[in-house]
């Protein structure tokens, strides 16, 4: 089995996560206050992987920073399922972004 490029995991998740992380951070922003953390660093990732087009961005710090602040994408036990597909999503850009 081929690992999944940055490119592929690209397309496959932006569009959903672009839609999905301003919501999570509005509805559990209060009680998880390091999720407008995560929304600014997935900011800077999407803004970064659109002005590198096919390229390949450098985003080393900004997933360091993602793991660090998330126990390596822990889903909290209190939080909806869109919290766990962002995380989800977020990981597999990172480990594509790693491969």
């Amino acid at each position: 089995m081929t690992r999944q490029t940055f490119q592929e995991a690209k397309q496959k998740n932006m569009k959903t996560l672009e839609q999905y992380v301003p919501i999570v951070a509005r509805v559990h922003g209060g009680h998880h206050p390091e999720f407008h953390e995560v929304r600014k660093l997935f900011d800077a990732i999407n803004r970064k992987s659109k002005e590198a087009g096919s390229e390949k961005p450098e985003l080393n710090e900004e997933f360091a920073r993602l793991r660090e602040m998330t126990d390596h994408y822990t889903v909290p036990s209190d939080v909806c399922e869109s919290y766990e597909a962002v995380y989800n999503m977020l990981a597999e850009l990172d480990k594509a972004y790693q491969a």
